[in-house]
């Protein structure tokens, strides 16, 4: 069996140790024989890259480890590129979720003017990234769950069309957890989704388990009562507040179309009003995420490397990321395996922008991908859906062309901003924010 080369593009993310580690567990299906870790931040990385060293060869010395932050070491000699990086950190995040709060608009990480600040950020990250993996590495494949993935997706499409890059996301992976759990199946893979939308903004049709019951009525009836919160209280003791309160107001996204389960994230469009209500503008998700993530996984890191070995680490396998090898094992196995992409519409939505960037589920092969036709969807998802990609197509075109304009009009179309005045505002903002980030707009 043929053991493969893989790359870590955001060596330094603390997400990284539990992306190891999941690689690691599943060795048996998806051999490796070597693991790099590659990163433009070598501070932050080392501490993380030095841990997983210690990690790796307790856990696995037959394969080979390294890290850099030279883009030929990184990208020479490998199968896949695992990329989830974040341009501009957590800082950055700070002011995508405070500067449109200001304005009593929300500040979110992936929607709304925040997600937009991010994305523009984003896609000189990433085509760099591609273009490093097809100069050193051109059989490879890119596996890229960097958010906000849709805007990301988009510019690839436009500015990468041939490019081996499949644009993935964890969380209706998550979600669908959360409602196997309901209908007591011990994992997702024991269902059979339909879904439809865009990145952080779809839903699901039908659920039907491997003997073809439709599992619908019993996700209904949960979603109705709980939302995607379990109905015991112990989901409350392993999960941020910000977290459990996306999960249950999952119930009232759901009241406005019962016919189908929402994506989480459709609550920042459905109730924007709610989420700036709910929201403390001098401590937001960035501030939970460096006060306790971040310095936990740095701590863990220092005391793995201190102690010289990793027994009793707390760092454990990211289930959710097991995706991300259910994934490389389908192109390297050709397992034909079914999986959510965000990949071109094409027609798979037959009553929607057929160069829109759609998530859809897909088989998935050696060869990259083949859709499933979805067929027409209903006018309130249509409607949504155009808005938002329109959002998305405005950001890339402002990205390629440094317009002002365009980026002033996604702003404004954006369902969770009020008027054009105050997307003005807050782009003025965000531009002064983001001067070593952004190409220069006019």
């Amino acid at each position: 069996m043929k053991k493969y080369s893989i790359v870590i593009a955001g060596g330094g993310s603390t997400f990284t140790p539990g992306v190891a580690l999941m690689l690691l567990d599943n060795k048996d299906r998806f051999p490796i024989r070597q693991l790099k870790f590659y990163d433009n931040d070598e501070k932050r990385q080392e501490p993380i890259a030095k841990a997983c060293e210690i990690l790796i060869k307790e856990k696995a010395p037959d394969v080979a480890f390294s890290y850099t932050t030279n883009p030929e070491e990184a990208f020479t000699d490998i199968d896949f590129c695992m990329a989830h990086i974040r341009v501009g950190k957590y800082a950055m995040r700070e002011l995508d979720e405070k500067i449109p709060l200001k304005y009593g608009v929300l500040g979110q990480e992936t929607c709304g003017p925040g997600g937009i600040a991010y994305g523009m950020r984003s896609i000189g990250g990433i085509l760099e990234l591609l273009d490093y993996m097809e100069q050193y590495s051109p059989d490879a494949w890119m596996l890229n769950y960097s958010n906000p993935a849709a805007i990301v997706a988009e510019a690839t499409r436009r500015l990468r069309p041939d490019s081996k890059i499949l644009n993935i996301c964890d969380m209706p992976i998550d979600l669908e957890e959360k409602m196997a759990n309901m209908c007591g199946l011990k994992s997702r893979k024991e269902m059979s989704v339909r879904y439809f939308g865009l990145n952080h903004f779809g839903w699901w049709s039908h659920i039907y388990d491997k003997d073809g019951n439709d599992l619908m009525p019993t996700i209904k009836k949960h979603m109705e009562q709980h939302g995607f919160a379990l109905a015991t209280s112990e989901f409350n003791q392993h999960v941020e507040p910000s977290w459990n309160d996306t999960f249950v107001k999952a119930r009232d996204v759901y009241k406005v179309d019962p016919e189908h389960i929402p994506n989480s994230y459709l609550k920042y469009y459905l109730f924007p009003d709610y989420v700036v209500e709910h929201s403390n503008p001098e401590y937001t998700r960035a501030n939970e995420v460096m006060d306790y993530r971040e310095k936990n996984v740095f701590e863990e890191c220092h005391r793995i490397i201190d102690k010289g070995t990793a027994e009793g680490t707390t760092f454990e396998a990211d289930a959710h990321a097991s995706y991300i090898v259910d994934l490389a094992t389908a192109i390297a196995e050709n397992t034909k395996e079914r999986m959510l992409l965000i990949v071109p519409n094409e027609g798979s939505i037959a009553n929607f922008d057929p160069e829109a960037m759609v998530e859809i589920p897909c088989i998935v092969g050696k060869n990259g991908f083949e859709k499933i036709t979805i067929g027409n969807i209903p006018r309130f998802q249509k409607g949504l859906m155009e808005q938002q990609v329109a959002v998305e197509k405005l950001v890339v075109e402002a990205w390629i062309e440094g317009s002002y304009q365009k980026l002033w009009q996604a702003i404004t179309l954006s369902k969770t901003v009020p008027s054009a005045s105050v997307a003005k505002q807050i782009l003025d903002d965000l531009i002064e924010a983001n001067k070593d980030y952004w190409p220069e707009l006019k």
